[in-house]
Order: C-alpha cells, then sequence, then structure tokens
C-alpha cells in the first residue's frame, strides 16, 4: 500500500482531507462523518489494496480525531483493587452483520447515557462465518465512533480465541499457530483486549480437578506471554482466561482456584514478572444462541447467579481480577440482566439477540433465499429430529458472510428500522447493566496511548478461511 492509492480513495470519495508522510488532517469534521460510511463500505466489500487503504485512512481519521484503541486491563484491575465498584458489569457486545451501523447504535446509546465500559467483540468463530477479519471488525467500529461524533478510547476485544480440542488432537503444533497468527492480526488491528479460550482442553477424566485445569492453564500462559512479547509499547492488552465451556457443567471454586494459580505459576516460570489476567469466564448454565424449541422459541435459560456472585467475588478478592464472565447471555428474558449486578459479574456477552433482531426484520424475500442457501449448503448440519425452525435458527449465522453484500445493500429505510430495535436493546441492557455513567472510570483508569498504525499491517495478504464449525461463539 502506497499514498498514490490512498490518494486515489481521497479524491474518488472527495472527503474532506489532506493526506502527507502517512499523517492526516481533516479539514471539515461534520462532512466527513457524512462520508465515513463510504470508506466502510470500500472496506466491506472490496478486498486487497482497496481495502486495506480504506481501513487504514479510518483509523488514521479516528486517531486524528481522538478516537483510539484501548485495553479495559486498568479498569478491570482498579475493580479488583476495590477503587472501582462492582456495581455495574461490562456489556462485551458481538456485531455479526451491519457492524458499522449497530456499532453507530451503541455509540448514540453511549453518549445518551455516558457510558464508557463498553466492548465491542468477534470471536475466531465469528470471524470466519461473518466474513470480518479484525481489520475489517475495528474499522467498522472507529468508523462507527466517527459517524457518532464520539471520542475517546474504544475497546475492541477478541472473543473466545478458541482452540479446537479436534484440531488439536490431530496437530497441537498447527493449531496452536494458527491462534497465534490471529492474536498478531488482532492486535495490529487494534484489538487491545483478548479473551483466551483454552477450555475446549480441560479433561474431566482426570482424577483431580488441579490435573484437569493443567493443559488449559498452561496454554493460557503461552497466549499470554506471546501477547505480552507483542502488545505495543504503553499499553497492556486486557487478557481473560476461560475454566469451562459455555453450554456444559456449571464452573466450581475448585476449578476456578485450580487454573487461575497453575495459569500464574507457569507464566511465572516462563515469563517472570509478566501481567496475568483481569478477568475470567466461567460457566453458569447458559448456551451460546441458546436452546431452541420445535417451534424456533428459545427455551428459558436458568442461570445459576449464585455461583456467578460466589466465583466473582473469590476472583476479585484473592486474585486481583475483575470479577467472572458471562457467556452466552442474549437471549435471556430482560427481568435477568439487572441479576448480573447482583451477582457482582463483570462482564457479559451478548451476541446472538442482536442477529435475531436483525432476521426479525429482514425482508422476507431476502430471509427466504437465506433459507433456501442454508438448505443447500447446510444440511449436512440438520440433526434427524429437528423442525425447519430449529434448523435455520441454529444455522442462519452461517449465511451472513455469503449474504454480506446483500445485507449491507438493504434499502436505508430498512436499515433505519433494524438499527431502531437494535438502539432500543441496546438502551434496555446498559440500562439494566448499570452502566450509565461509567466514563469517568474510563477515563480516570484507561492510559491514553494512542498508537499510530503501520500502513504494512493493511498492506497483508488475503487470509485464507477456516473451518470454525467447532468452535463457540
Amino acid at each position: 500500500m502506497n499514498a498514490p492509492e490512498l490518494e486515489k480513495i481521497l479524491i474518488e470519495l472527495d472527503l474532506p482531507l489532506e493526506f502527507s508522510n502517512e499523517t492526516i488532517k481533516v479539514i471539515d469534521s461534520d462532512e466527513l462523518r457524512s462520508k465515513i460510511f463510504k470508506l466502510v463500505e470500500i472496506s466491506t466489500l472490496e478486498s486487497g489494496a482497496r481495502s486495506g487503504s480504506a481501513q487504514y485512512l479510518v483509523r488514521t481519521i479516528a486517531l486524528e480525531m481522538g478516537i483510539y484503541p484501548a485495553s479495559i486491563h486498568e479498569v478491570y484491575l482498579a475493580r479488583g483493587r476495590g477503587e472501582v465498584p462492582p456495581t455495574f458489569t461490562v456489556p462485551a457486545i458481538n456485531l455479526r452483520a451491519l457492524s458499522f451501523n449497530a456499532a453507530r447504535a451503541v455509540f448514540r446509546v453511549a453518549l445518551e447515557m455516558d457510558a464508557g465500559a463498553i466492548l465491542f467483540e468477534i470471536a475466531r468463530s465469528e470471524i470466519g462465518y461473518t466474513d470480518q477479519r479484525p481489520a475489517e471488525y475495528a474499522t467498522n467500529i472507529f468508523a462507527a465512533a466517527i459517524a457518532e461524533g464520539y471520542s475517546g478510547p474504544v475497546f475492541i476485544q477478541g472473543d473466545h480465541f478458541q482452540i479446537s480440542s479436534k484440531r488439536y488432537a490431530s496437530d497441537p503444533d498447527d493449531e496452536v499457530q494458527a491462534v497465534k497468527d490471529l492474536i498478531e492480526e488482532a492486535i495490529d488491528a487494534g484489538f487491545y483486549n483478548i479473551d483466551i479460550d483454552t477450555s475446549t482442553l480441560v479433561d474431566i477424566d482426570k482424577p483431580t480437578v488441579s490435573e484437569q485445569q493443567t493443559l488449559n492453564a498452561e496454554l493460557s500462559a503461552m497466549f499470554t506471554k506471546q501477547i505480552r512479547s507483542i502488545e505495543p509499547e504503553g499499553i497492556e492488552i486486557s487478557v481473560g482466561g476461560e475454566i469451562g465451556e459455555v453450554g456444559g457443567k456449571n464452573s466450581t471454586e475448585a476449578e476456578l482456584r485450580a487454573y487461575t494459580e497453575s495459569f500464574e505459576a507457569e507464566l511465572e516460570k516462563t515469563s517472570p514478572g509478566a501481567t496475568g489476567l483481569s478477568k475470567i469466564s466461567i460457566q453458569t448454565g447458559t448456551s451460546h444462541g441458546g436452546v431452541v424449541l420445535p417451534d424456533g422459541s428459545v427455551a428459558e435459560v436458568k442461570v445459576d447467579f449464585d455461583t456467578l456472585k460466589n466465583l466473582s467475588q473469590i476472583a476479585r478478592k484473592d486474585y486481583g481480577m475483575a470479577g467472572a464472565v458471562q457467556h452466552g447471555a442474549s437471549t435471556l428474558p430482560q427481568e435477568a440482566f439487572g441479576k448480573f449486578l447482583e451477582a457482582e459479574a463483570c462482564e457479559v456477552h451478548l451476541a446472538t439477540n442482536f442477529q435475531n433482531i436483525m432476521y426479525d426484520h429482514l425482508p422476507d424475500e431476502l430471509r427466504s433465499t437465506i433459507y433456501a442457501y442454508l438448505d443447500e449448503n447446510h444440511s449436512d448440519e440438520r440433526k434427524p429430529d429437528q423442525t425447519d425452525e430449529q434448523f435455520h435458527y441454529k444455522t442462519r449465522k452461517r449465511a451472513i458472510g455469503p449474504f454480506k453484500s446483500n445485507i449491507w445493500g438493504l434499502p436505508k429505510d430498512k436499515k433505519d428500522e433494524i438499527c431502531k430495535a437494535w438502539e432500543d436493546q441496546f438502551r434496555m441492557l446498559f440500562t439494566s447493566l448499570n452502566i450509565g455513567d461509567t466514563r469517568k472510570y474510563v477515563d480516570e483508569f484507561t492510559s491514553a496511548n494512542k498508537i499510530r498504525p503501520s500502513m504494512e499491517n493493511y498492506l497483508v495478504p488475503e487470509v485464507e478461511s477456516e473451518d470454525t464449525s467447532d468452535l463457540a461463539d
């Protein structure tokens, strides 16, 4: 990528910018906010140097306008020290489709509520089936902040950077390298929060809890060492660990202690003095995407809030972390979200219901076309006793990548309808999770290290897609 390529895009899109010596000067902020979607469109729908150029431009413009990727690590450690109260739960929001538009809705509500403790995230599995590499995903978030006039730190997270137990069993070195490569790609794109998930390798057939968690802890420490070795100067990336697969049995105090203490011992042995975890993900009864009934509705889920509270307090008081993290929660009933505050959960991951809202508002013709695609291309995932409603609900996430251009090209009034529904949902969630007026904690504890992006990071060969069907969201 070179300056002439960037200048071509600036001229083509008639953006109010001046570009020289890898720096950007914004000539007219209001006009730029109204046109930033044009760069998002190139990032989303094109490839190669043009897509990379648009992504680099958005990140550089964001920096010029006071928007920068940041780590929530210090906020979380302050919570562990008692300097930030455990009276709110940070929403970690997975945006699978129309991510630019959805993020705009998030920032609108955040500005309205003076909320700063918000994570945008995408899982290894989602990167695959939504066709959003880290640089593209981050571009959507930065551009949305620009469009809405948001400034300050933005937290982008790699969710479930997970080891496939199947691939690890056949070729452990190759599978570990795949996650290492993804970590590096994500950090280059501005993901300064990484959730490592090697809980897939917990072996419950081992005789003791400590032995069951050993491989999980050792690999988590290895990935943490890698993160510390490549994180930008002045940035301490927030790293999360996980002790039990979501959808499995509920986590226990013994598992948390065994994993955390093994992790800390292994990290100290391999990387003396390195900073460890800021949080820990546990299982309390939910499952990703919810359990679907024959009519396509989602079954009511019972979360073990007592376990969540107990493990959150142990993580915070005994190990200095922010607390425990709840996964798979977006399909819970509205009244459940306030209970995360009572349980002192530090973070809750939300994804599927945002996807459901979009599908509920899609034009009937497009939805039918997508379902026909699923019938033809994903019939191998259909279980013998599944109804059409169950099958389509469970697999429709896999159509988001193949139909990305169709969804991006929806009429403005339809996009506005979807975004209004999302905005209402975000407002409800942020109120229930009590993140209003949390900007003060973000401003107090977040390091304002504005890392200038490297053009070279946006001039890389396209990464081949991988099979992520056995990975969690």
